[in-house]
Parts: structure tokens; C-alpha cells; sequence
């Protein structure tokens, strides 16, 4: 593992040397026309931050007590500062390349048309090319710098409808609140923004919460101290949650297979203290007035390169038959690759994607790039009366923010058919 820290941090100072390298080339060359400046303040100004950063890299050393929540924030709040400075550069450094290549190809060609031809020709001004990219990294960074301090933080209540014939009359109307994705590792002292969205999930009125995994980044200690405000989240019937990817670990290198199933068992004690019923490939029934619904959950079930721990089949064993069933399966390809069209389970919820914590939605149109990644990303998606929903997390992971996709809370009301067409008639 020291060797991998090595590793990491070398090319990370690399990649901070080439990008500022090509960036204070390319911003002096197009407004300067020179690659370097002999003003000894610019340079100064300039070269302190990647020097600072490569400074910090190079004398931090590995400890194996970073997995404590208050050294991992300042490891996310270093990747954040890392990600709003340089993915910036970066656009205006593509866009000046892009300039000075379509002008070497003008110029060659206008040089080719005046010596065939002996026609005078004048070389447009392409600067604009590389203006425009200064334009988009400005707005880069402020949007990025955006989503970090407001955006994150910034929930959304989406509410969702929907009818079944086969829902129990008894369980009409009943409301669900479907949240994903927490990551407590990201919110290290932000406990007054989890009070406030905790608070919203209770002004929704919910009968059932749901949560559908990644309730941290990787290790269980991320998870302490955060059960008794968890466990603020009331509903009618219960609260149930499944694990997700991240929950298991398999993100770090242990010492042994032991050290990592404690932290797995640690984490699903967060879960029971937090009162979150954890469902392991398990199933349960709600019953209330004579009717009955299924809950089931599956362990993460993802397309490789993600684990498949989920085993749906084990989760429905011993389930005795009822009309209606929610399934809980943190990653939504698992919808398409085992569950619709193959099961009679109608509502599946997921979440999973984050909506990759940027994109925009502009009433039903929705675009993340996340997009061409997985067909079922963001929302709602049914088909024959089986429904999948996408829930875009409730926290943040490697970039801690979120620009255009918001943090979510689902609420997804469900109705008997027959019974609310009686009602309208």
C-alpha cells in the first residue's frame, strides 16, 4: 500500500507540473505572443499554488489510520480543490490546442491555394477559438466552486405517482421515501445539512424509507457518530436499506480478509442503529388491515468491472406469495439483466449513478454524461406495469459537489388502479 501512496502521489505532481506547465505556456503565448513572461509577480502569483500542492503531495506520508473520518475530509476537500482548479485548465488548454492546430491547417492549405494558384490569401484570426475556451474555464470554475459550497447540499423533492392493479387495497396511497447514495464520508462536518435534509425526508409523511445503498465511501468508522441523526428518519412501517458498492470495502487494500469482513459487520450495525432494517438477499412482508406487500433486497449487483454479491433468488426463497413487491438493488443495469420481463417484482428501486453529481434537467429532457454509461441513469423507466426508479443520491463522492443533478429525495406514492378509478368516477 506504501508503494501504491508513492505511486499516487508522484503522478498526481506530474500531472499538476504538465497541466500548469501547458496552461502558463498557452495563456501567455495568446495574449503575449511569448511562451514565458519575465514579470516576476505573475510568475510568482502563478507558480505558488502548484507549487504548494506538490509540496504538500510530496512530504505527505502514508499512514493507515487515514481511514478515520477527519483526516478523510481533508483528503476530499483536497481532491475538490484539485478537480475546481484544474479541470478548468485543462478545458482552455484543449481550446488553444485546438486554435493552433486548425490555423497550422489553414495556413497550409492557404499557402497551398497562393502557390497553385497565385492568389493572394490572408490567414483569418483564430483567436477566438482559444477565447472561447477562457470563457468556459471561468465558468467552470465558478459553476464547480458552485456546486461545491451550495449544490451539494442544495435537496430536491421529486414526487412520483404511480398505479398497480395488483396493490392491496389496504396499502392505497401509501408513500414511499426513496433516498440513496449518503456517503458519510463526505459530509464530515456538515452535520446541520444532514439535520436539514433528515428533517425534509420527515415532512414528507412517509410510510415506508427506503434506502438503496453506498451509506459510505469505504470504510465503516466513516459511519461513526451519524446513527443517532440517521435514526431521526421516522415512518409509518419501518425503514429498510441494502448495501452498495462502496459499503463493502473493496476499494482499499486490507491487512487480511478479517479486517475487512469487521468493517463490513461494523457498518451493518451503523445500519441497525441508524434503525434500518438491512436486508441481505432477504425478504419481508408488510402487512397492514388484511393486506400484505413484499420488500426485498439484494446485495450489490453490478456489470463487471462492480461485484455481484446480489442473489435474487436467494432473496425471494421462502417468500410466501403476495400481490404486490418492491425490490431494493442498489446498481439499476441489475433491472435489466435479471428483473424485468423475469420476475413479477413491480417496482424496482436504484440508485447507483449520482447522475455522475453534473448534468442538467430541463422538465423531461435529462443529460449527465453518466448517460452513456448506463441506459437507466436518471428517474423513472417502466415498462408492462414493472417499474424501475433511479434515485440520484443524497451525498457526493470524488468531486464533493454537484452541479445540475441535485441531491435527491423520492417520493413515490402508489396507488390500487381499480381503487382510484372508482374514486375519479
Amino acid at each position: 500500500m506504501k508503494k501504491n501512496f508513492a505511486r499516487l502521489k508522484a503522478i498526481i505532481i506530474l500531472i499538476v507540473v504538465v497541466i500548469d506547465t501547458l496552461f502558463y505556456m498557452a495563456f501567455n503565448f495568446h495574449y503575449f505572443k511569448v511562451f514565458f513572461t519575465g514579470n516576476i509577480l505573475v510568475n510568482l502569483l502563478f507558480w505558488s499554488i502548484p507549487l504548494l500542492l506538490s509540496t504538500g503531495l510530496l512530504f505527505m506520508r502514508f499512514n493507515p489510520e487515514l481511514r478515520e473520518p477527519s483526516k478523510l475530509k481533508w483528503l476530499y476537500s483536497l481532491a475538490g480543490f484539485f478537480l475546481t482548479v484544474y479541470l478548468p485548465k485543462i478545458v482552455f488548454i484543449l481550446f488553444f490546442i485546438i486554435s493552433k492546430t486548425v490555423q497550422v491547417l489553414i495556413d497550409f492549405i492557404l499557402k497551398t491555394v497562393t502557390f497553385l494558384l497565385h492568389i493572394e490569401t490572408r490567414l483569418p484570426d483564430l483567436d477566438l477559438i482559444s477565447d472561447i475556451g477562457i470563457i468556459l474555464a471561468i465558468f467552470m470554475f465558478f459553476a464547480m466552486l458552485y456546486g461545491i459550497i451550495i449544490g451539494r447540499f442544495h435537496f430536491k423533492v421529486n414526487n412520483i405517482k404511480l398505479s398497480f392493479k395488483d396493490l392491496p387495497v389496504s396499502f392505497n396511497g401509501i408513500k414511499l421515501v426513496h433516498i440513496s447514495d449518503i456517503h458519510l464520508g463526505s459530509w464530515q462536518g456538515k452535520e446541520k445539512q444532514m439535520v436539514k435534509a433528515v428533517n425534509l425526508i420527515n415532512s414528507q409523511q412517509p410510510d415506508l424509507i427506503l434506502f438503496t445503498g453506498d451509506l459510505v465511501n469505504n470504510f465503516s468508522e466513516e459511519a461513526s457518530g451519524w446513527p443517532p441523526i440517521l435514526g431521526l428518519m421516522k415512518a409509518r412501517y419501518g425503514k429498510y436499506s441494502i448495501l452498495g458498492n462502496h459499503d463493502y470495502g473493496d476499494y482499499w487494500d486490507w491487512k487480511d480478509s478479517n479486517e475487512k469482513t469487521r468493517n463490513l459487520e461494523i457498518l451493518a450495525e451503523a445500519h441497525d442503529k441508524s434503525g434500518f432494517r438491512l436486508l441481505l438477499n432477504e425478504s419481508e412482508i408488510i402487512s397492514h388491515d388484511g393486506g400484505e406487500i413484499g420488500i426485498s433486497g439484494v446485495e450489490n449487483w453490478g456489470k463487471p468491472p462492480f461485484m455481484q454479491y446480489g442473489d435474487l433468488k436467494k432473496a425471494m426463497e421462502g417468500m410466501k406469495p403476495v400481490p404486490f413487491r418492491i425490490l431494493l438493488s442498489h446498481d439499476p443495469s441489475h433491472w435489466t439483466e435479471e428483473v424485468y420481463g423475469k420476475t413479477d417484482i413491480q417496482l424496482t428501486l436504484s440508485g447507483h449513478t449520482h447522475g455522475m453529481q453534473f448534468g442538467m434537467i430541463l422538465g423531461k429532457m435529462r443529460w449527465s454524461p453518466v448517460k452513456y454509461l448506463y441506459k437507466q441513469w436518471s428517474g423513472l423507466y417502466g415498462h408492462n406495469s414493472q417499474y424501475l426508479y433511479v434515485n440520484h443520491g443524497l451525498g457526493s463522492l470524488g468531486f464533493p459537489g454537484r452541479i445540475g443533478i441535485r441531491p435527491e429525495i423520492t417520493v413515490i406514492s402508489i396507488y390500487n388502479e381499480f381503487k382510484q378509478d372508482i374514486e375519479k368516477k
